[in-house]
C-alpha cells in the first residue's frame, strides 16, 4: 500500500476546515498510510485552533501544519509538498469535501497507470441558503457558465487538459518542477501543461468526486472570476497555444461591448449593433434562467442564474483583456 500525502493550502478557512478534516478521517484508504499536510497562510481567524481541536479529538489522523508566509495557493502547495512524505500526493482545498472513496480511487488510478495526474468531478453546492447563493452554484455547473470544463459538468472517464485538484506521484512533481509561485491562480492548469508537454496524461474519472462550495454572493463571484481571468492572461503569455474556445468567448464578448460603445460616439449604427448584441445575450440568459427555474421549481433562478452567468462572463472576460494589457501584479493573498 502506497503512502499518500494530502496537501492542502488554506487561509482563514475556519468555516470549512473541519468539514474537510472529517471527510479525510472517513476515507476508505487506511489511515496508517495517509497523512495530511496543511500549509496555512498565517490565518488570522480560528483556522489553526479548529485544526488543533480536531487533531486532539482524532489522534489517529497523521496531520501536520506548516507555515505559508506568502499566503498564496501555489506557495502553500509547494511548502506542503516539501514537508510531505507520501509516494502519492493528493491536492485538495480547505473548502472542498472529498467523497469517502476519493483517495482510494485516486490511488488505484495511479497504481494502474491510467494517468500521470488523475482527478474527478465537482459536485458544486451553494455556500448559503438564499436565492442568489443557489443561483451561483447552479451557474458554476451550467454549460453557459462552465463551457467545456468537464469536471464541472460531469462526463465519462477520459483524458483531458486539466482536472481540479489532482493526484500525482511525488517524483513527478520533483521531475517537472513544483507549482509556479508567480501565478496566483491557474496554477493547477499550468502544472498540467508541463505534465502534458513532457508526454504525460491527465485522467478524469467521474467516479472520483468531491463537493465544492461556490461563492455566496455576486461581489465575491466577480472577484473570483476577475482573478481567474487576469491570471489566465498571465499564463497565456507563456503558453499562448493553450487557449480554448470556451476561454476565448468571454473576452471577445467583453471587447465587443467596449468597442461598439466607443465607436457609437462616432457612428451611431454601432450602438444599434450593441443593443442587438445585448438583447440577444440577455434573451439567451433569460431562457436558461426560466428553463432552470421550471426544472428546479424555484422561481429565483429566473433572475439569479442570468445575473450569476453574466457576472462570470464579464468579470472573467474583462480581466483577461486587462491582464493582457497589464503585466503581472505583485503577489497578494488569494483564495481560490
Amino acid at each position: 500500500m502506497k503512502k499518500v500525502s494530502v496537501i492542502v493550502p488554506c487561509y482563514n478557512e475556519e468555516a470549512t476546515i473541519r468539514l474537510l478534516l472529517e471527510a479525510l478521517y472517513r476515507q476508505t484508504y487506511p489511515l496508517e498510510d495517509l497523512e495530511v499536510v496543511i500549509a496555512d497562510g498565517m490565518s488570522s481567524d480560528h483556522t489553526r485552533q479548529k485544526i488543533a481541536d480536531f487533531l486532539n479529538e482524532h489522534p489517529r489522523l497523521h496531520l501536520r501544519v506548516v507555515d505559508n508566509p506568502l499566503r498564496v495557493i501555489p506557495s502553500g502547495l509547494n511548502r506542503a509538498i516539501e514537508a510531505a512524505e507520501g509516494d502519492y500526493l493528493v491536492r485538495l482545498d480547505a473548502h472542498s469535501i472529498p467523497a469517502a472513496d476519493y483517495i482510494e480511487r485516486c490511488a488505484v488510478a495511479l497504481d494502474n497507470g491510467v494517468g500521470d495526474n488523475v482527478g474527478g468531478i465537482w459536485r458544486i453546492q451553494p455556500a448559503g441558503d438564499d436565492w442568489i447563493a443557489r443561483s451561483i452554484a447552479v451557474a458554476a455547473a451550467h454549460p453557459l457558465g462552465a463551457g467545456d470544463a468537464l469536471y464541472r459538468l460531469g462526463a465519462k472517464a477520459q483524458y483531458v487538459d486539466t482536472v481540479p485538484f489532482g493526484a500525482f506521484r511525488r517524483d513527478l512533481a520533483l521531475q517537472i518542477g513544483l507549482f509556479d509561485e508567480s501565478l496566483l491562480t491557474n496554477e493547477d492548469y499550468e502544472f498540467n501543461i508541463r505534465i502534458r508537454n513532457q508526454g504525460g496524461r491527465i485522467w478524469l474519472d467521474p467516479a472520483i468526486q468531491s463537493t465544492y462550495f461556490a461563492r455566496s454572493n455576486l461581489r465575491s463571484l466577480a472577484r473570483q472570476y476577475w482573478r481567474y481571468g487576469y491570471w489566465k492572461a498571465q499564463m497565456l503569455r507563456r503558453y499562448p497555444n493553450t487557449i480554448r474556445w470556451r476561454q476565448a468567448v468571454p473576452p471577445l464578448f467583453s471587447a465587443s461591448i467596449i468597442c461598439l460603445f466607443a465607436i457609437g460616439f462616432f457612428y451611431s449604427f454601432a450602438w444599434i449593433l450593441l443593443a442587438f448584441e445585448l438583447a440577444l445575450y440577455i434573451s439567451v440568459l433569460l431562457f436558461a434562467g426560466i428553463s432552470t427555474a421550471l426544472i428546479q421549481k424555484s422561481p429565483g433562478y429566473v433572475i439569479g442564474l442570468p445575473l450569476a452567468i453574466a457576472t462570470m462572463h464579464i468579470a472573467w472576460g474583462t480581466a483577461l483583456i486587462w491582464g493582457i494589457i497589464r503585466p503581472s501584479a505583485t503577489p497578494s493573498t488569494v483564495k481560490k
